[in-house]
């Protein structure tokens, strides 16, 4: 309290032009502190909606297999959506390379049981003229017959792979690979693929 009174005390002898101008230095720091402190929350405000987009851009460009057209579910799988499936490995002679190259990865059939797509007992009658299309990203497409990929009518192996010789697929051939094991050539192994639709024909 006596500190105060001094303090008060000591501004009464000030002359009034010194006690005006000394106020207002320190009404400017006030602002000048309150200015700063704002600015503060704007930018950090800022970075962190610039954070979020970018992480949201980052998921929107992540890659992506779409599962489609005639199912009972559509589905679309990220990477790390594949990884947690049931996955196979593969060792296969690949002719345009003329060598042999292990590939992991998903069973195409394991997508389509997921899709709801009928399998086993269930794939008769008209369901037997059902087929698959495998798009890549350029647009390359190829065909299957619903009963090729069966394994209760054949061992068709066909694969969803996103290893090549336990690493991530190269980009040129990636990040997801069709890989039909049987074929005697590999003009079914869709490079960049992106999409699988189920398609069952107009009656």
């Amino acid at each position: 309290m006596l500190r105060a009174r001094s303090r008060a005390a000591n501004l009464d002898t000030l002359p009034r032009g010194r006690y005006h101008h000394r106020m207002k230095s320190r009404a400017a720091v006030a602002i000048l502190f309150a200015g700063l402190c704002g600015f503060g929350g704007l930018a950090s405000s800022a970075f962190a909606q610039a954070g979020a987009s970018q992480a949201s851009t980052s998921r929107l460009d992540e890659p992506r297999l779409t599962v489609g057209g005639d199912v009972a579910t559509p589905l679309s799988f990220s990477l790390s959506d594949l990884g947690g499936l049931p996955r196979q490995t593969l060792k296969v002679y690949n002719e345009h390379e003329k060598k042999e190259e292990t590939y992991q990865g998903v069973p195409l059939a394991e997508i389509l049981k997921r899709a709801g797509v009928p399998q086993g007992e269930a794939l008769r009658g008209p369901a037997l003229a059902t087929y698959v299309r495998a798009e890549a990203a350029d647009g390359y497409v190829v065909v299957f017959g619903l009963a090729e990929l069966d394994s209760s009518i054949q061992d068709s192996g066909v694969l969803v792979a996103d290893t090549l010789d336990g690493q991530p697929i190269p980009d040129k051939l990636g990040p997801l690979r069709l890989i039909v094991p049987h074929d005697k050539r590999p003009a079914r192994w869709v490079r960049m693929l992106r999409s699988i639709t189920v398609v069952k024909p107009a009656k």
